[in-house]
């Protein structure tokens, strides 16, 4: 049985995904001090099928969540090197709920690695920041910031999430503002913003802060996170993490101006315009445009569902398909609960 020790500390990456997060994990990771693996993200997944394993304190409800929890582990497309034991998951659990699970699963990571924290990219588990805070954790919070029309031509590329800017828009904007819920609820010396235009044009100033800010002592050596096994199966398990066997791409910003439309960086402006002149990102349109009609939201989501459906039939995908072929049952297995 493992026992949390004081100084096993969280590090929550938050924000939306497709910001950089993997390669900001991957630099964290270079630390022996932390332990930092690709998420399966155990809170976005279980959540909202929670109440279908009833009263978590019956010994056989909590054991069929650990036991489905660890399943999602061991299909997660970038595998974890860790023998899950179910016994031992439940005797370390010292509340009945999933956020003690995912603490309990992350410490038996950082433990294995000789670690003192503990990183997780999930980066939609900043809403679930309350229970996270409530179980006592206490995590670091590190907001990662890309320019949103980046983020969405990046998402356009990929298997997963949404695909019509529209959709896009509104969930960076989403995120941000719940990026910033939580750092005006917890402690401030547990918070750090960081773009991803500056750790890849000035990666050692970043560096820096994230050794002030967490007591590190990573040097230049961090950036050579791309010779590390951890970015080899990562970049293994799809197109989309394909670059992280690479060095920093300093120029990889304003991608959109290449791959999204006049009237894509329209629309994605129009959304979340303000967001992105609050975080200094310079605006391509002069529309001021703030409401689109129920009839254009209607071509907008079957754009979006002909687009997703595009991303699942798409031959350069196939990669990403075939890693996430046991996930996708498990998935579907758990929807029928």
């Amino acid at each position: 049985m493992i026992s949390t020790k004081i100084g096993l500390t969280p590090i929550q990456i938050i924000g939306t995904q497709r910001s950089g997060s993997n390669l900001l994990r991957l630099i964290l990771n270079q630390s022996p001090k932390i332990s930092a693996h690709h998420p399966p993200h155990i809170l976005t997944v279980f959540y909202p099928i929670l109440n279908k394993y009833g009263n978590l304190q019956r010994d056989d409800n909590f054991v069929k969540l650990i036991q489905d929890v660890c399943r999602l582990i061991e299909t997660n497309p970038v595998k974890w090197d860790l023998e899950l034991s179910r016994k031992e998951i439940f005797d370390s659990c010292r509340q009945r709920s999933l956020i003690e699970i995912f603490k309990v699963v992350y410490e038996m990571m950082a433990e294995k690695d000789g670690a003192i924290y503990w990183g997780c990219k999930s980066m939609a588990n900043m809403n679930f920041y309350k229970d996270i805070e409530s179980n006592g954790m206490k995590p670091y919070y590190i907001h990662l910031i890309r320019d949103g029309r980046d983020v969405a031509s990046s998402f356009k590329k990929t298997l997963v999430g949404e695909k019509h800017v529209y959709h896009l828009a509104n969930i960076w904007k989403k995120n941000f503002l719940k990026a910033q819920e939580v750092f005006r609820n917890v402690d401030p010396t547990r918070c750090l913003t960081i773009k991803y235009e500056s750790l890849i044009s000035d990666p050692m100033q970043v560096v820096g802060q994230l050794n002030t800010f967490l007591n590190l002592d990573l040097d230049e050596s961090a950036l050579s996170y791309f010779n590390s096994n951890e970015s080899k199966i990562t970049a293994a398990a799809g197109s989309m993490w394909s670059n992280l066997t690479a060095p920093i791409m300093a120029n990889n910003t304003r991608k959109f101006l290449e791959t999204l439309d006049m009237e894509e960086i329209e629309i994605f402006e129009s959304v979340a315009g303000e967001i992105l002149k609050e975080n200094g990102y310079e605006l391509h349109t002069h529309s001021h445009r703030k409401e689109f009609s129920q009839e254009e939201i209607q071509k907008f989501e079957a754009q979006n569902m002909k687009l997703k459906k595009d991303a699942l039939d798409s031959g350069h995908l196939k990669v990403d398909i075939e890693f996430r072929i046991q996930r996708k049952a498990l998935l579907e297995e758990l929807n029928q609960i």
